[in-house]
């Protein structure tokens, strides 16, 4: 079976997540691309760069603003695993990013479809376009298994 090209670069994503839970970071990771080429990555690394703003879209928007020296990434899209927060959802607008498409929902933080939407408010000075749901269960069954493990882990050094 053929990929999309939504399912190709979020595959990307799915990969820079794995990255991410490998150093113990919840497995978020984002791609950046436009006419079909790579602008940014990243994946979330608050914990190890002591970061809070260190989300996955963070760490591409920069990665791609470093690339194409330039702080606006118009008609760009953004693949991201996870439903964006409030604060990266800020960031896409300030970006000009054309579009974002992401997996899993966030339903405690995600503020496109989760909770109202920002990207619908009017007083914005910019849209974004917005899809949910590519590779979603892919997306979704990463995040749970590394909250599983979180929890077992926890609960074994309580034990000892």
């Amino acid at each position: 079976m053929a990929l999309s090209s939504d399912e190709y670069w979020m595959a990307k994503a799915l990969a820079l997540a794995e990255q991410g839970a490998a150093l113990g970071e919840v497995p978020v990771g984002a791609v950046l691309v436009a006419d079909d080429q790579l602008l940014g990555q990243g994946y979330n690394c608050p914990i190890s760069r002591n970061d809070p703003t260190a989300h996955a879209e963070v760490m591409a928007m920069r990665d791609a603003a470093q690339q194409q020296a330039n702080y606006r990434l118009p008609n760009s899209t953004l693949y991201i695993t996870l439903e964006p927060c409030t604060m990266c959802a800020g960031a896409i607008v300030h970006a000009r990013i054309g579009r974002i498409v992401y997996g899993a929902t966030e339903p405690k933080a995600g503020v496109v479809v989760s909770n109202p939407c920002v990207f619908d408010n009017e007083y914005l000075n910019h849209k974004v376009e917005y899809q949910g749901g590519v590779l979603a269960e892919e997306c979704g069954v990463m995040l749970s298994a590394f909250f599983k493990k979180r929890r077992a882990d926890k609960k074994k050094v309580a034990r000892e």
